[in-house]
């Protein structure tokens, strides 16, 4: 006789409920080339059990064709998929990977260490939490590692692992580990990080990676992998005010009417106080729908439909959020560009910005300065190149309702698109008020009230972040 089990005596409704529900972290890979990037992302992958027994069959073969360890398997071809990469032995395209813990589920991006790949890693920091900055145990921090910091810091990230890898190959020696550490330290103070981890590895051996490593007895710290599960998520986007960019007007029949989206920061319930942007028209939130039923509250990452108490016009593209914390709206912006096209961009240049859900015509009416990602200071500038990062001002054809990218990455962030090839041409990051007419100061006045100097120019560069 066969017994048929209710799927529940195995605990899989519980089991899917558990992941279903885990929170999740993205975070970046980078560094300077040769790094160890791919390897560690590999071996995260390796010692965490996502790797099933035909992958490892299939990259063993690889490793014998492609590999750079001898006779020995390398995890780096895990993420290394394209036949370039593989055949180079280096990162070109962003590369994401998903992986599980109990504790937590987390989306990597490995991203290119190659100046000439900048673009590509900055499409991956755009999106992520937290970076894991590796450097070679043997050669310290290098042009690009600083250069990746300086991206980090630019597109919003405010926690950092500091991965020295290969310390195997220094023999594990506290000393180089302690210069890398300071060294990197006393660069990244102007940055504004919240928390830099420094943790000393080897990605290819496993040693504080995923487990302590035995051979470092002078470290206390923890592995990497618990630092990551550890890590708080998300932390500023939950304390921001309310925001919702509305994606669509959910009517099923004439007896409803809701407003839908993402909820971007924050959290609302009913009862509570909005003002629909850039309208500045007011209401109180009625109900928050789901497919599940009304919620009690939504918060920042949970996609709902909100009732509001009033009939208010909105669509597409505006944004609801807190009233007594209501956005700037505007139709010029002063921002922080990251440009990506390979077409120069000059004063006068018409495109495409993408600022929430809303798409409108910009033109860029001044490049102020650009950014020397050496020194981090600022530079006169009149037009701009692939992988150059500037203050540029924007006037745009109808006024947007935006925040300051340092108070909210989702609704402070915006693309530029070329109108010809619609390829993304531009991220753009906008800037605080204060501090986009502070630089319509000749510079004498600037740096007489900053104190002058190159730590105080590069304060004001990054500080307002």
């Amino acid at each position: 006789m066969t017994i048929h089990h209710a799927p529940e005596a195995f605990g899989y409704d519980s089991f899917l409920a558990a992941h279903q529900h885990k929170e999740v972290l993205r975070f970046i890979a980078c560094g300077s080339v040769d790094d160890g990037k791919s390897t560690l992302i590999g071996r995260l992958l390796h010692d965490t059990k996502q790797i099933f027994d035909d992958q490892i069959t299939a990259l063993q073969r690889d490793s014998r064709k492609h590999g750079t360890q001898g006779a020995e398997i390398d995890l780096a071809l895990l993420v290394d998929g394209l036949q370039a990469e593989r055949e180079q032995g280096i990162t070109i395209d962003v590369a994401y990977r998903f992986f599980s813990t109990d504790k937590r589920s987390f989306i990597v991006a490995d991203t290119p260490g190659h100046e000439q790949y900048t673009r590509n890693m900055a499409t991956g920091a755009s999106t992520a939490d937290v970076a894991v900055i590796l450097v070679d145990a043997r050669a310290g921090l290098t042009r690009q590692t600083r250069r990746h910091a300086l991206l980090v810091s630019l597109l919003g990230i405010r926690r950092v692992a500091l991965a020295v890898n290969k310390m195997d190959l220094v023999g594990w020696s506290q000393d180089k580990f302690d210069s890398i550490t300071q060294a990197f330290d006393a660069f990244a103070a102007p940055l504004g990080f919240a928390e830099v981890r420094a943790i000393p590895l080897s990605a290819k051996n496993g040693d504080n990676v995923v487990l302590p490593g035995a051979v470092v007895p002078w470290y206390r710290g923890t592995p990497l992998l618990q630092y990551l599960e550890e890590v708080p998520v998300r932390v500023e986007e939950q304390a921001a005010p309310f925001r919702m960019p509305v994606q669509w007007v959910n009517r099923p029949n004439s007896d409803f009417r809701g407003f839908s989206g993402l909820v971007a920061s924050g959290r609302i319930a009913p009862g509570d106080a909005i003002v629909v942007e850039p309208s500045s028209r007011t209401s109180t939130i009625a109900r928050i729908v789901t497919a599940d039923g009304d919620l009690p509250e939504a918060r920042e990452g949970q996609s709902v439909t909100l009732v509001l108490s009033d009939e208010i016009d909105a669509s597409r593209g505006s944004v609801i959020a807190a009233a007594d914390a209501p956005m700037r709206v505007t139709d010029r912006l002063d921002a922080r560009l990251f440009w990506a096209a390979e077409r120069e961009l000059l004063p006068g240049a018409s495109l495409l910005a993408k600022i929430g859900t809303v798409t409108v015509n910009a033109v860029v009416t001044e490049i102020r300065t650009r950014i020397d990602l050496e020194t981090g200071s600022p530079e006169p500038a009149a037009r701009l190149v692939a992988n150059d990062i500037a203050d540029v001002s924007l006037t745009l054809d109808r006024p947007v309702a935006v925040d300051a990218y340092r108070d909210n990455r989702d609704t402070g962030g915006f693309i530029l698109i070329d109108r010809e090839t619609t390829d993304t041409a531009a991220l753009g990051l906008v800037q605080p008020e204060v501090e986009a007419k502070a630089k319509d100061e000749p510079a004498e006045a600037r740096a007489a009230k900053s104190g002058g100097g190159f730590l105080s120019k590069f304060r004001w560069v990054f500080g307002g972040i």
